[in-house]
């Protein structure tokens, strides 16, 4: 559990107050939430029974969530994985790792 803010593979995870403007649903894949890809398949994910999430319109770095009961963040992965991360309730801001590239920023590679 943590109190503002947690970091899981490439992604930043920030508590807030109130969620801004300009969201729009993120759809579940598999029947969770993806807050973060992994190219190898092993992404972060978040079940859809405790929380909802919502993607930035116009920025692809920002992801916002709202969990509504005590969650937790999984990496799904069973071998060399991050530890999970206990949420409690409350509304957070994840912020994807991005790198540079000669055409342009990306999200960066796991």
């Amino acid at each position: 559990m943590f109190k503002n803010q947690a970091a899981q593979g490439d992604m930043l995870i920030t508590k807030i107050g109130e969620l801004p403007g300009g969201l729009v649903d993120k759809q579940l894949e598999n029947g969770v939430y993806v807050l973060a890809h992994s190219e190898t398949g092993h992404h972060h994910v978040i079940r859809p029974d405790s929380a909802r999430v919502y993607e930035a319109k116009n920025d692809p770095f920002l992801a916002y969530m709202v969990v509504e009961h005590p969650a937790r963040i999984e990496h799904l992965r069973s071998f060399d994985t991050h530890h999970p991360i206990d949420v409690t309730p409350g509304v957070y801001r994840i912020n994807r790792q991005r790198e540079y590239t000669p055409e342009g920023l990306r999200r960066a590679a796991d």
